[in-house]
Order: structure tokens, then C-alpha cells, then sequence
């Protein structure tokens, strides 16, 4: 990825006035927020402010109830994920998706092959397969995987598995990868190691745009260009990292230590 851009430059990625509601439960209400090209952006809150559903929202798991979510100048909302991954955007999960019986070469064959569309029995000749081989060693050598090729994603660290996860998202060579927590239940000496990689590989492949929904404020406020805060399913605000560090109430508001009065985003 390249420096953060100017404000005023269009946005890659954007939610408009995003809703979603689950009966009388109302998860989301008219969230509003941009991903610039270059830009890392944090999706901050405390439990239940909305992060996930609004990531479900802008990935296609689910239609949202009123608005717009559009990439590229695209309307995308409820396309689902795998139109969403062949137009550019993919996601890693908070809970490692991965199959466990297969290695870490033939799981990453295995996202080569879907992005490549060859979904008709993309297990039958991974092994024999040039084209599939390339790109799977290729990308596990940008997310620091090569010589755990033949392993066995199952026996892989939890770190590994998660670096196994972001690197399946990066086989669909996307513009925009969001990640729900990337780092969690990774030790706290694997969580830099695993970020640090992680950008160092969207920087190497192209990626234009990193969302993520992240609970450690250290790698909110290390990582990030902008912080988009929510609060009970609306933004709380949307600012950058020095702004929202600087303030100890919005840090209280985000943590869910004390309620926080709803501030209009910059």
C-alpha cells in the first residue's frame, strides 16, 4: 500500500447511510463512512456497537435494510462475497477458515483456482496444475508461509493459521481486504509480527485499501491512517489516529467503560 491520500481524492470504497435492522432491532443506523486509495482504516467500538454486521453489510453476507455501500463507483450492496472477491474485495475472518486436512500449498491452490474460476473440481490436479503451483508459492512467500507448504494447515501455529487465513483472502488478488481481527486469540508477541506481514504483503500485491475491525488499540493506533468509532450501531466519530488518542473520552467510549455522546464525523 502507498501513503495515506488527500482528503479530497475520491473514495476507492464507500457505506452511505447504511441501516440494518433485524426485526425491531436496529444493528446499524445511517453509518456513513469512506476508505481513500492508500488508506489503512480501523472499525473501532465496543461489544455490540456493530462492527461485524456493518462488515457483513459492506462484504454482501448481508443486504442492508436502507443504503448504499458502493466500491470503485459500483453499487455492491447484497451482491454477496464471491461476485463481491471477482470484482476486487475479499475478506479474512475472525475465526480461521480454513481446511484443516489440506496443506498450505493446496489450500492457497485451492483460492487461485477460485479466483481463476475453475470451480468445477478444483481438487482433481492442484498438484498438476503450473499455473495454480506459481501462484500458490508466490503468495506464500509474501505471507511468510513458503516453508510450511506441505504442512498440514491443522498442525500450523495459530498465528500460521491466521496468516493461512489473510493469505487465501490475498490468492483472490483483491483491491480492498477487510479483516475481522486479524490477530485475535494470537499471542500478543505474534500480533506485530502478523500485522507487520500483512502490510509488507498488501504493499507487494497491489491491495488498495485495508479494512479492518479491530479491538487492540495498539494496532489501531500503530497501523492505521483513519479511525471510523461506532457506538450502538451509529459512527461515534471518524478521525485520525492522533486525533482520537489524543482524546480520553472517545478512548472511554470505545472500550465501553462509560457512554460517550454521539459526535458528528469530520
Amino acid at each position: 500500500m502507498q501513503a495515506a491520500p488527500a482528503a479530497d481524492a475520491l473514495p476507492l470504497f464507500e457505506a452511505i447511510n447504511v441501516s440494518k435492522s433485524f426485526g425491531a432491532f436496529k444493528a446499524l443506523s445511517d453509518v456513513s463512512f469512506h476508505v481513500n486509495d492508500g488508506e489503512f482504516v480501523s472499525i473501532v467500538g465496543p461489544n455490540g456497537a456493530g462492527k461485524t454486521t456493518l462488515v457483513n453489510v459492506v462484504t454482501g453476507l448481508l443486504r442492508p435494510t436502507t443504503g448504499e455501500v458502493r466500491f470503485q463507483g459500483r453499487d455492491i450492496a447484497g451482491v454477496g462475497p464471491v461476485e463481491l472477491a471477482r470484482r476486487g474485495m475479499s475478506r479474512a475472518f475472525q475465526l480461521v477458515n480454513i481446511f484443516p486436512a489440506l496443506t498450505v500449498r493446496e489450500t492457497l491452490a485451492v483460492a487461485v483456482a477460485s479466483r481463476l474460476l475453475r470451480v468445477g473440481n478444483p481438487f482433481r490436479s492442484l498438484r498438476r496444475d503450473d499455473v495454480l503451483q506459481a501462484d500458490a508459492e508466490r503468495i506464500a512467500e509474501v505471507l511468510g508461509l513458503r516453508a510450511r507448504l506441505e504442512t498440514v494447515a491443522s498442525a500450523l501455529s495459530q498465528g500460521e493459521k491466521k496468516l493461512l487465513d489473510i493469505a487465501s483472502a490475498f490468492a483472490l488478488n483483491p483491491s480492498v481486504i477487510l479483516l475481522d481481527e486479524p490477530t485475535s486469540g494470537v499471542s500478543t508477541g505474534d500480533k506485530h509480527t502478523i500485522m507487520e506481514v500483512l502490510v509488507s504483503a498488501a504493499k507487494a500485491a497491489g491491495v488498495r485499501g485495508i479494512v479492518q475491525v479491530e479491538h487492540d488499540m495498539d494496532l489501531v493506533e500503530r497501523y492505521s491512517h483513519r479511525i471510523v468509532a461506532l457506538q450502538e450501531g451509529r459512527v461515534l466519530a471518524d478521525m485520525s489516529p492522533q486525533a482520537f488518542f489524543a482524546d480520553p473520552a472517545m478512548i472511554a467510549a470505545v472500550v465501553g467503560t462509560r457512554p460517550q455522546t454521539l459526535r458528528k464525523p469530520h
